[in-house]
């Protein structure tokens, strides 16, 4: 292996210099699991070869035989970890390990407290991968070369892990990739036969990919292979502890943390297809972003083919981890083929099953913590899967009037077990946030009577609201609007409904002309002076403020203002003779109810001039 070209000396992405300084301070304590992130990055290079040589034998360049190989060296104190997988270009080389090309990659440094402990649980969900070699490590060689290159376009990168690294095009007969740790002094125990072979029964034994050392003991020269080199997910379930498949979880996810819970099946008949998903105990940093790529690894015939095969589950599950191995697709599926894949329908709808049954059966405890993690994720699938429209919901959680914290924990069937006689919807509120929600005068009758109301203030329970009408078929229905039927309420005699508006309400209206659609008595209100409405079918001001806030256009629509006539603000309004300030008062009392629901007004200051003039009218 001979230089070609000068060495060039790059400097890291700032990002990297950061996660560096962070993996080597921060993850000391837990420095073994510097191998399992190196095989496991060999393993993914291996199984790219083997689906890339489907369609090109000839990467293979004569050697199908893939393996890793692990050696150590005691006098020069290196350990070296070797693959015969995809390898690297110069390219991939300088884009793969000088940069971080993450989507959530600022969140998660902004995420970041300072405390050692801490940081080391958010480094294991970012995934260091490659760079927990300087776990270990003071410097680190790499050489690879692409499989199907020639032998002059082999790359050696070097770094101490310090701000910089240097790149050379070498010659390199063989394709694949090779990384030599030169150990730190404190961690020479780790160029050892059986600290290396404990490393790999513990953390990857699970790999289907054949992990060879030299065989120990007198008069041996040969390869080992150390690790049981059997897909585990065709293992039978029995044979496989909770810690085999922690270990697995942990390699496919690149994850520190065990799995909260897991589901592994096999079908048989006449499709054949094993499962093995996971869900996760903390959420991924991307999880929001919109063009990260989340899904399972799909297998066939246990030849990998391709990561996050979004195909296999619906957007709303895309927390899970996993793979499908199935024989009944064709080695070079594509992801065009997957969308329109009978196939892959069926054990499509059969994991989503599989999964809503797995959340089902998590005790209250653990259900509650994934609630937090993963709940505002889930609640999409009302949307998304009108087929498990039902189960979802069964799984969803609210906060309500009749719990005193705003974490969400009651479940619509919690709220239906505690309905009162003669209550026919099921009464919910929309706000911005839990103190708007909590706060709202719209509450007040509710509370007064005893009636539980639902508090939902995420963004997507908006269009949850509009999706999920019915549930055990009871109606979903919005107490901010149209009017109320509250349980024992009286129906008015005709008389009564033929009423024609108090005075008050007549002025008020005629005063507020422009600003609301009409003026009414209000049935919500016992305590506050009055209440915005809309109608049945029109858009709540919570909707229309996410919708600005997403730069939509909201075609504007005015709402019913309801006023309490036993309020003394209303009093007081009613005994004014005087225009102006009459419509000083009634301007106050809708901006007021406008700021109760967490609106905004437009023309503020104007407000306050009102408010001022008010207060020095009843000092005087």
């Amino acid at each position: 292996m001979t230089t070609t070209t000068d060495k060039q000396t790059l400097g890291f992405q700032s990002e990297v210099n950061q996660l560096l300084d962070l993996v080597i301070n921060s993850l000391y304590s837990n420095r073994d699991i510097f191998l399992r992130e190196l095989i496991s990055n060999a393993s993914d290079a291996i199984e790219k070869l083997r689906f890339s040589a489907l369609s090109d034998e000839t990467l293979y360049e004569g050697d199908a035989e893939l393996a890793i190989t692990i050696e150590f060296d005691t006098t020069s104190k290196t350990v070296t970890v070797r693959d015969n997988g995809i390898g690297m270009s110069r390219d991939d080389v300088i884009a793969h390990l000088g940069t971080i090309a993450k989507s959530g990659t600022k969140e998660f440094f902004g995420a970041l407290s300072g405390d050692a402990r801490t940081d080391s649980q958010l480094i294991g969900q970012f995934g260091v991968g490659f760079y927990a070699a300087f776990i270990v490590a003071d410097r680190v060689t790499v050489t690879s070369r692409r499989a199907g290159s020639s032998d002059t376009a082999g790359v050696r990168w070097e770094s101490s892990g310090k701000g910089e690294f240097t790149v050379e095009e070498v010659v390199l007969p063989r394709r694949g990739t090779e990384v030599i740790l030169h150990l730190k002094d404190d961690a020479t125990e780790y160029a050892d036969a059986w600290r290396l072979r404990g490393l790999i029964k513990k953390y990857s034994d699970h790999l289907s990919t054949p992990i060879r050392m030299l065989e120990t003991g007198e008069g041996k020269t040969g390869w080992e292979t150390v690790n049981s080199a059997t897909a585990l997910w065709l293992r039978n379930k029995q044979e496989l502890s909770d810690d085999d498949y922690k270990g697995f979880y942990k390699h496919i996810a690149h994850d520190f943390e065990d799995p909260q819970a897991w589901s592994h099946s096999k079908v048989e008949g006449k499709l054949e297809y094993t499962t093995l998903l996971f869900v996760p105990t903390r959420a991924p940093f991307d999880l929001y972003e919109r063009d990260a790529k989340h899904g399972i690894k799909l297998y066939v015939q246990r030849v990998f083919i391709m990561d996050d095969a979004e195909q296999l589950l619906p957007r709303y599950l895309r927390f899970i981890r996993g793979v499908v191995d199935t024989k009944d697709l064709p080695l070079n599926v594509s992801r065009e083929i997957l969308q329109r894949n009978k196939t892959i329908d069926t054990i499509r709808a059969a994991s989503v099953k599989k999964i809503l049954s797995l959340l089902e059966g998590l005790s209250a405890e653990d259900y509650a913590k994934f609630w937090k993690t993963f709940g505002r994720v889930l609640k999409e699938g009302v949307i998304e899967d009108h087929a498990n429209q039902e189960r979802i919901a069964k799984l969803l959680r609210f906060t309500s009037t009749f719990q005193d914290k705003s974490e969400p924990s009651v479940s619509l069937t919690d709220y239906c077990a505690r309905m009162q006689d003669g209550q026919k919807a099921i009464y919910f509120l929309t706000a911005e946030n839990y103190a708007t929600a909590k706060n709202s005068p719209h509450l007040e009758v509710f509370k007064t009577r005893n009636i539980e109301v639902l508090l939902l203030t995420d963004p997507v329970d908006e269009w949850i609201s509009t999706h999920l009408t019915t549930f055990d078929e009871k109606p979903l229905k919005s107490i901010l609007h149209g009017k109320l039927e509250l349980p024992g309420d009286v129906a008015p005699a005709d008389s009564d409904e033929e009423r024609k508006p108090s005075e008050l309400v007549e002025r008020i209206a005629k005063t507020l002309d422009g600003k609301v659609k009409a003026v009414r008595e209000s049935q919500r209100l016992t305590s506050s002076p009055a209440c915005l409405v809309a109608d049945e079918f029109d858009m709540s001001a919570n909707l229309q403020r996410i919708l600005k806030s997403a730069g939509q256009e909201v075609p504007p629509t005015q709402r019913v203002l309801e006023i309490n006539l036993n309020h003394p603000l209303l009093a007081r309004l009613a005994a004014e003779t005087m225009e102006d300030k009459f419509a000083a008062l009634a301007s106050v009392v809708y901006e007021q109810a406008l700021l109760a629901e967490g609106g905004r007004l437009d023309d503020p200051a104007a407000f306050v001039q009102r408010i001022n003039e008010l207060l020095v009218g009843a000092a005087s």
